[in-house]
């Protein structure tokens, strides 16, 4: 491939490819990347253009290939930016690795998940609206209904007889209408939250941007929740995945908490306390815990 179209990022330490490509697949339909036994490919709108991109790994390097789009510097620096936030490269997980060596109960997964980073959503508007589609519905079901959506309303790419799915833009959901969701099993409620955050993203109310001036935690998740459809859960969500936000725990989770009952952390779900506690001994790595313990509900079949 021409060396315009290839960019080539150093891996960092404690950093493993394959985890963090298996993560992404776990047998579910997500229609925003494609991942196969050595890569992952994916389309996404940037600043210039639509782009299909590949992320594979050689050596001690992470490998981006452009497929289709604009292969200029400015575009590959884009990417570039794009992918280290994607993967967490550039967060040192030592630190965190001492806090799991130290617990006996998750030592495990500092050697068992070795190298899983936090795979983020770049997009607030995605991470948003993919919170309120997973609100109180199995993960299965939810990326059932982000399909349904994201082709209905989204761009794609077409490329080696592949169609490669761009998350639709505020603009385009703001108009949408809430009978045509319904259609798509969304319930009424989430039909009106997604429509309501699409308009409030078009209307300027709402953006990255506004949330990242906020100086604290404390005052971007109540930015958040003050927008209809948008609780706790889902502003954290937003928060973890977007912001990279250490405090973005999802509390109520019910992944989570069969995570902390299965490892013997709590013995009911209603043990507040014990939770509080918990993630007080993990305190700046908070989401990262929440991670692992969401990785560890996923069983990778035997090879």
């Amino acid at each position: 491939m021409d060396s315009q179209q290839t960019i080539i990022i150093p891996v960092p330490p404690l950093f493993n490819f394959q985890e963090c490509l298996w993560f992404l697949n776990r047998n579910y339909d997500d229609c925003l990347h494609v991942v196969t036994e050595t890569a992952v490919f994916k389309a996404i709108a940037t600043p210039f253009g639509d782009v299909l991109f590949r992320v594979g790994e050689q050596g001690t390097f992470v490998k981006i290939d452009l497929l289709q789009g604009d292969s200029g510097p400015e575009c590959r620096d884009y990417l570039t930016r794009y992918v280290r936030d994607w993967f967490d490269m550039d967060r040192d997980l030592a630190p965190f690795y001492g806090y799991l060596k130290r617990d006996s109960r998750l030592a495990y997964m500092a050697e068992d998940f070795a190298g899983l980073r936090l795979m983020g959503i770049s997009d607030m508007f995605e991470a948003l609206c993919w919170s309120i589609i997973g609100q109180q519905i199995n993960l299965t079901f939810a990326y059932k209904m982000k399909r349904r959506m994201v082709e209905q309303y989204g761009r794609h790419i077409e490329w080696n007889n592949q169609v490669f799915h761009i998350f639709p833009e505020p603009e385009i959901l703001a108009n949408a209408e809430v009978e045509v969701l319904r259609g798509m099993q969304f319930s009424q409620k989430k039909a009106e939250y997604v429509i309501g955050a699409a308009r409030a993203f078009t209307e300027g109310t709402l953006s990255r941007s506004l949330i990242e001036a906020l100086p604290d935690f404390d005052s971007r998740q109540k930015a958040l929740v003050a927008h209809k459809g948008i609780g706790i859960w889902t502003a954290n969500y937003v928060l973890m995945k977007t912001f990279r936000a250490p405090e973005g725990i999802p509390h109520g989770d019910v992944g989570l908490l069969n995570a902390l009952v299965g490892h013997g952390i709590i013995g009911a779900r209603s043990e507040k306390e014990k939770i509080e506690a918990f993630f007080h001994d993990y305190a700046g790595w908070e989401t990262y815990v929440t991670f692992y313990l969401w990785r560890s509900l996923a069983v990778k079949p035997l090879a």
